[in-house]
């Protein structure tokens, strides 16, 4: 047997990820590795991050798939500091693509790809970057929040927690595009959800959007908010930004707030714009809520008026359907998310001309 490491050299990057001590870090959702396999024998090590092995997470592990060719292999909640999963085992050689993806967000968990274990004349490379990349800046929607369990009254769970099947991968996905995720359930632009109407500072998505992650536990020692990341490493043709849904549930029709709503959101796109400045910007908002869809408007409305800088759009979606189903605590169901999916990949490719 041979073990190969999760370098660079041997797989492509999905997502925002990190090399340490020869192991490749997972920590936003939908982040993983990509690479091509020849051979008859193949092992995915993993290594949990430093709550891995605690019992009171309440089924808040990473959860982390293996696809072949896109299709599911095998699944795991890491829940131990080291878990091997046996993907192939075949008589005859066998060449295919494989993706590991950790599908749950990076607030409750990280995982770490550790090894690649293969027969000894088993060869692997990484997979082929595609033509473009679309970044995603959201929150729980973006993030596939509870999409696996459709009964509303539930609450959040990373093991039902799965960002392949939300609107954001499966775009990229339709337009055959590479992905970055930066998304956290929970936040927003001015306050986290609010369930009693107070502010809630600590959960907003610009704080992280220059970092590697945000995780409550460390990927041995170092926390992913205190890496600083590298934006050479990931340079998208489109950022989409959707996020407002929980910043509702606090300015709450209010004028100030909403206007206050409105000049943080033209801040979070000059940072994005600085940081990308070749992109184009596509906010859009609504699926859980319309609330705030006018002033996102009017913040696009001034940013461009301000400074000239017409690569920037905004489009509003409607509230998801009743007859389409909920997921839990009533984010949207997978059928919503295909729906929305199917929308913005529309807007892009009219956009973009992809």
């Amino acid at each position: 047997m041979r073990k190969k490491l999760p370098i660079y050299e041997n797989v492509k990057a999905l997502g925002r990820t990190m090399v340490k001590n020869d192991k490749l870090w997972m920590c936003y959702s939908a982040t993983g590795a990509a690479f091509h396999f020849e051979g008859k024998m193949l092992n995915i090590v993993l290594c949990g991050d430093d709550r891995a092995a605690d019992d009171g997470m309440g089924g808040n592990h990473a959860r982390v798939r293996v696809l072949i060719d896109g299709e599911y292999a095998a699944e795991k909640m890491v829940d131990q500091k080291e878990i091997r999963l046996e993907v192939i085992r075949s008589e005859c050689k066998k060449a295919c693509l494989v993706e590991v993806v950790k599908v749950s967000e990076s607030a409750m968990s990280t995982v770490a790809l550790s090894s690649i274990e293969t027969d000894d004349e088993a060869k692997i490379r990484p997979a082929e970057n595609k033509k473009h990349i679309i970044e995603f800046a959201g929150d729980s929607i973006t993030c596939g929040y509870g999409v696996d369990d459709e009964v509303a009254e539930h609450n959040f769970k990373t093991d039902t927690e799965d960002a392949t099947k939300a609107y954001a991968y499966l775009t990229a996905k339709k337009l055959n595009a590479d992905y970055s995720l930066v998304s956290l359930s929970g936040y927003g632009i001015i306050s986290g959800f609010s369930g009693d109407g107070e502010r809630r500072p600590d959960q907003l998505l610009p704080t992280y959007y220059e970092k590697m992650g945000f995780c409550y536990g460390s990927m041995n020692g170092v926390y992913p908010q205190d890496v600083q990341w590298d934006f050479n490493q990931i340079v998208p043709d489109v950022v989409v930004i959707n996020l407002g849904t929980n910043d509702q549930s606090f300015t709450r029709g209010k004028e100030e707030l909403c206007e206050e709503y409105c000049a943080e959101y033209q801040r979070f796109i000059r940072n994005i714009r600085k940081n990308n400045p070749n992109a184009y910007i596509l906010c859009m908002l609504g699926v859980m809520g319309e609330a705030l869809c006018p002033m996102a408007q009017k913040a696009v409305d001034q940013y461009r008026a301000e400074t000239g800088d017409n690569r920037i759009s905004f489009h509003g979606f409607t509230e998801q359907l009743p007859e389409d189903g909920r997921a839990a605590d009533w984010h949207p169901s997978q059928l919503t998310h295909r729906k929305v999916a199917e929308k913005l990949s529309a807007i892009i490719q009219e956009i973009m001309k992809w």
